[in-house]
């Protein structure tokens, strides 16, 4: 939550603070964190880091899966919010959906159950005509 000490920014802020080359500053749910000191010691590598300099950073730092004692670490490189009026224009945008996924999820279930229901069917059919 934001204290009266809470410095608000803006995407031009932050886009004026990476356009410093050794700067590596991102948002993470509203938040900007200055990682620069901690690009050596990133565990995956400061290359993953760099890689969202002055962008959100939300999803690709969720996607991780970072544990309990990261998201603590990363209060030590908070120096700032959006500005309330900027949260709002980045809300996520609604996920599209793969339809390719969808055809692969459904055509894996497929791949046992048509099989299953041909051995069945061969079961019942040769019970059937050799009693």
């Amino acid at each position: 939550m934001a204290t009266s000490d809470t410095q608000y920014m803006t995407m031009d802020d932050v886009h004026n603070l990476n356009k410093d080359k050794e700067k590596c500053i991102f948002i993470i749910d509203n938040k900007l964190y200055d990682v620069t000191k901690f690009l050596d010691e990133h565990p995956g590598g400061e290359e993953v880091l760099k890689e969202q300099r002055g962008k959100d950073a939300t999803d690709a730092f969720e996607d991780v899966g970072h544990s309990n004692d990261a998201r603590k670490q990363m209060q030590e490189f908070l120096i700032g919010e959006l500005q309330p009026t900027v949260k709002k224009s980045i809300e996520k945008k609604p996920q599209k959906v793969n339809v390719d996924e969808l055809n692969n999820e459904s055509s894996s279930w497929m791949k046992w159950i048509i099989p299953l229901v041909i051995a069945i069917s061969a079961v019942i059919i040769f019970k059937l005509f050799f009693k």
